[in-house]
């Protein structure tokens, strides 16, 4: 059967400016210049007789173009697997690993010089997501992940506990005696732990503590790290996870300020069972459990 298909560099020329809303930025990104982007462009919607673009007063998307870019963006990356499977694997493959951002940039990347210490044949290649991994289709050796341990058909190891703890630069900690001294502060919490009901907010928090909370001074940061580069800063107390303010804790540049508060979720090792056999993900997998033992101690 023969596929009625529009040229596959107008395809990418539209994939990449519908992505960036910039004829500009999809220019560099695909080293042509913005004129060949735009001309691909015209070409495209010509073929499909309508629009894709709106150009006027800024970019953006018709709705066929909106419909559009999904179907693309995943026909795309169906054509990358593809060619993955095609090319010849190597002798002495890199061990690939998904970890979450936040605990990639905060507790592994510093404690990496120890693996490749221990382990200096193997090449290791984080991706920094904290979405589902198709290990079928996807070049992926296993992911650490942060959730209840629910992976079925996988391998879950549970790694480490976590708790959540309060803390504050410590020229703050100083006037941060009570729970109740928190209401005079400006309290930072992370906006986008709302997937995790086991992670309290503020209220929450304050109400456990036996404060009478009133109208708390909350500001939010949709990220875990911006929360706690915020703490750093002195801008508020923080509630966050005790693992990602460990080595800030050990070196005094921010106070845990109450008892911690266990949490029921935990960091687990996962992968498919046949991964286990594989010499670099055993030696991952070890280290990892040697590292958070030796931190447990």
């Amino acid at each position: 059967m023969t596929r009625k298909l529009p040229p596959l560099r107008a395809l990418r020329a539209f994939e990449a400016a519908a992505r960036q809303l910039s004829f500009v930025r999809a220019a560099e990104e695909l080293h042509v210049t913005p004129a060949a982007v735009s001309q691909q462009i015209k070409l495209l919607e010509e073929q499909m007789g309508q629009a894709l673009f709106q150009r006027s007063p800024t970019l953006s998307l018709t709705p066929p173009g909106q419909a559009a870019l999904p179907l693309i963006r995943d026909a795309f990356d169906l054509m990358e697997r593809a060619a993955r499977q095609m090319r010849a694997a190597p002798e002495n493959p890199p061990l690939i690993v998904s970890v979450p951002p936040s605990f990639a940039a905060r507790w592994l990347i510093p404690r990496l010089e120890r693996f490749q210490a221990a382990h200096p044949e193997i090449e290791l290649r984080l991706l920094a997501s904290v979405r589902a991994v198709d290990f079928e289709i996807e070049d992926v050796d296993a992911v650490v992940r942060y959730g209840g341990g629910n992976y079925p058909g996988l391998y879950a190891e549970r790694l480490k506990d976590e708790t959540i703890v309060v803390v504050a630069h410590p020229r703050l900690a100083a006037g941060l005696k009570r729970a109740e001294d928190l209401l005079g502060v400006t309290l930072l919490h992370n906006s986008a732990m709302g997937w995790d009901p086991t992670f309290p907010d503020w209220p929450s928090w304050l109400r456990n503590a036996g404060v009478n909370i009133g109208t708390p001074r909350i500001r939010e940061f949709g990220d875990v790290n911006l929360v706690i580069e915020a703490a750093l800063a002195g801008l508020g107390a923080a509630l966050v996870w005790r693992t990602l303010i460990r080595d800030e804790l050990i070196d005094g540049r921010l106070i845990a300020l109450f008892p911690d508060q266990p949490l029921a979720n935990s960091y687990h090792f996962v992968c498919p069972p046949e991964h286990l056999e594989l010499p670099r993900v055993a030696a991952f997998r070890q280290w990892l459990r040697e590292e958070m033992a030796r931190e447990a101690t």
